[in-house]
């Protein structure tokens, strides 16, 4: 396998620190103690490149980060072993609050990035296509800062296919409707965002398979479902595969998406079969509900709830949603 190939750039346009607290219950409009926080750098492709180095990947990351706070963040990557090509923007990384029941219900309050102006756009937009040069896989995740439009986004999803790169496009509302339109590779929607999407309430197993069929007429090599402990959907080539995971005791249930992507990009950078392929992913998501923080505690733990997935082939739709709304 060549260099180029164990190699993944992660782009974290909207870079977060994560403030996690543990409570036992949300008291909506009155006080809750928390019984033990944690503040951490994060935002979606952040938590992707932890999990792919942890994986053996040689990451990139980029995207903007305030300067006002970064000390978290370069403490990080230097811990990943990450190469970081992060544009620097004034102000302070915006702080995100993760509330965490008992029950492991998780109310997330996400605050507004960093204003990105024209000149640390243009310096992105060339760190990216200088990135493009000696690697082929991007993972895109996460929401926009402001300065930011869903169509720039786009854009950008757009130059990379065209320069025969994979890209892994993993937002959410406007961002991924325009993104979409790119033909990234692969997206991972789950059921509320497949929901937004639609504008529709898909609650289903069935429903959500529709809508990713809907979605792979736009020309998307790959559309990932995730339905949480339902287990996850893939269609690729035509043929759908579904992998149940084992029930698994949730602890939370943060960063368990950005762990699914970051083993479907591992998974198919290491060029595993379809059926190992999911289930690696599924496996690796699942276990990462179990704990606080994304990362591989135990591959002990791994191999445990990997032997315990369930694939099954699932028939295509013969029906179809409209997705022109």
């Amino acid at each position: 396998m060549s260099d180029k190939q164990i190699k993944a750039v992660t782009v974290t346009l909207n870079p977060a620190l994560d403030l996690t607290g543990a409570i036992d219950a949300l008291n909506v409009g009155s006080v809750s103690l928390v019984n033990k926080g944690s503040l951490h750098a994060a935002g979606k492709g952040v938590n992707v490149a932890k999990v792919l180095s942890e994986l053996g990947a040689k990451v990139t990351v980029t995207g903007f980060l305030g300067r006002n706070n970064e000390e978290a963040f370069c403490q990080l990557f230097e811990q990943m072993g990450a190469t970081d090509r992060f544009i620097r923007v004034d102000g302070a990384t915006r702080i995100n609050v993760k509330l965490v029941e008992n029950s492991g219900q998780v109310s997330d309050i996400n605050f507004p990035g960093v204003p990105v102006d024209a000149d640390a756009i243009k310096a992105f937009e060339e760190t990216l296509l200088e990135l493009a040069e000696t690697h082929d896989y991007f993972v895109i995740a996460g929401s926009l800062p402001q300065g930011v439009s869903p169509e720039l986004c786009a854009s950008w999803v757009q130059r990379l296919r065209d320069l025969g790169k994979k890209v892994l496009f993993d937002s959410s509302r406007d961002a991924l409707k325009a993104g979409i339109n790119a033909q990234p590779w692969l997206i991972k929607p789950n059921d509320e965002e497949l929901s937004q999407l639609f504008n529709a309430e898909l609650t289903t197993r069935d429903q959500c398979q529709h809508a990713g069929q809907a979605l792979s007429e736009k020309g998307i090599d790959n559309i990932v479902v995730s339905l949480g402990a339902e287990g996850v959907m893939w269609l690729n080539q035509g043929e759908w595969l579904h992998a149940q995971p084992p029930r698994m005791q949730v602890v939370s249930t943060v960063g368990a998406g950005d762990t699914l992507v970051a083993g479907l990009c591992w998974g198919h950078m290491q060029q595993m079969p379809k059926p190992e392929l999911i289930k690696f992913a599924t496996a690796l998501s699942a276990l990462a509900v179990s704990q606080v923080g994304v990362g591989i505690t135990s591959q002990q733990e791994l191999d445990s709830v990997l032997q315990n997935i369930q694939l099954q082939s699932l028939s295509a739709p013969t029906s179809q949603l409209d997705i022109s709304k």
